[in-house]
């Protein structure tokens, strides 16, 4: 196991105690793992050490949407994923999450989650927020029918967004010469078109 002080920092916000503990259970080896019971104690135990947050959002007290609006006031460069049993909703598109997992998460989820957010860390803002964005639109198209989806507003002109973000971001593509890059610009825009999409712009 590498050292501690090497290792990325998870902290779990989570009222239920079991699930807490499962987590622990599932991270330990890999990350510096701190945990909160509620909303108060997220945000007390909440700084710069901190690079992924994963937050439960119905809980006593603070709501985990009342938490996500608190951290990002705060200057932190840290990713959030919403572990919640909440299905996504249009709200979902105005809130500052990188990622939204519905419960009940696997390990292997959970664990490949964590690595894709912190991965995102070393790209630029385009990325981070195609990525995010992305991640929105992913959640809505898996629990809502395609046709509230397209009568929606807010989600066209998420779709709008997504769209002038891939635009901007193909035309630096060519002067890329990071494969890992591509490959993961890949896998998102595959699964949130539910296409195999090429980055510059074709399907495959």
């Amino acid at each position: 196991m590498a050292d501690r002080d090497d290792q990325p920092t998870v902290l779990v916000v989570e009222d239920e105690h079991a699930l807490v503990e499962l987590y622990v259970r599932w991270l330990e080896n890999d990350y510096t793992v701190l945990t909160a019971g509620g909303g108060e104690e997220a945000l007390e135990q909440f700084d710069e050490r901190i690079d992924v947050v994963l937050l439960d959002r119905l809980m006593p007290g603070m709501s985990g949407d009342e938490v996500l609006e608190k951290l990002r006031k705060q200057v932190s460069n840290c990713k959030v994923a919403m572990v919640t049993a909440v299905e996504p909703d249009f709200d979902v598109i105005s809130m500052g999450f990188d990622d939204y997992l519905t419960k009940p998460v696997e390990r292997e989820e959970l664990l490949e989650t964590i690595q894709r957010l912190l991965s995102r860390t070393q790209f630029d803002d385009i990325e981070q927020e195609l990525y995010a964005l992305s991640s929105k639109q992913a959640a809505l198209r898996s629990s809502k029918p395609i046709e509230e989806l397209e009568e929606n507003e807010e989600f066209r002109e998420l779709q709008r967004r997504i769209e002038e973000l891939r635009t901007r971001l193909n035309a630096t593509l060519p002067d890329m010469d990071d494969d890992e890059f591509v490959a993961m610009v890949r896998d998102i825009e595959g699964d949130t078109d539910g296409t195999d999409t090429d980055v510059s712009g074709g399907s495959k």
